[in-house]
C-alpha cells in the first residue's frame, strides 16, 4: 500500500515539473495537468478504499476532471484556428 502510495506521489511531482518547466506549448501543459489529475483520482480512490467509504466522491472528481479536459481542448482548438499554432509567443494577451 506504501509503495503504490509513493508512486501516486512521484507521479503528481513530475507532473507538476513538467507543468512549472514545459510551458512553451498548451498541448504540453494540458497534458500535465491531465497527468497530474490522474495520480489525484488514485490517490483518493486509494484514500477512499482504505477508510470503506463509498466511491461517489470519485464519480463527481471524474465529472470535474472531464469538464476540465474538454474546456482546455477547446481552448486548444480554438488558439489553433485563429494563431495557427500553440505557441504561447505567438498569443498575445495585449
Amino acid at each position: 500500500m506504501t509503495n503504490s502510495l509513493f508512486i501516486m506521489v512521484i507521479m503528481f511531482l513530475f507532473g507538476n515539473m513538467i507543468f512549472v518547466s514545459k510551458h512553451k506549448h498548451l498541448l504540453i501543459v494540458l497534458m500535465s495537468l491531465e497527468f497530474m489529475v490522474l495520480s489525484i483520482f488514485f490517490l483518493m480512490m486509494m484514500y477512499l478504499m482504505m477508510i470503506g467509504y463509498s466511491m461517489y466522491m470519485l464519480m463527481a472528481f471524474l465529472v470535474f476532471s472531464v469538464c476540465e479536459g474538454a474546456l482546455g481542448l477547446s481552448i486548444l482548438v480554438s488558439m489553433i484556428r485563429t494563431h495557427g499554432n500553440d505557441y504561447f509567443q505567438s498569443f498575445n494577451l495585449i
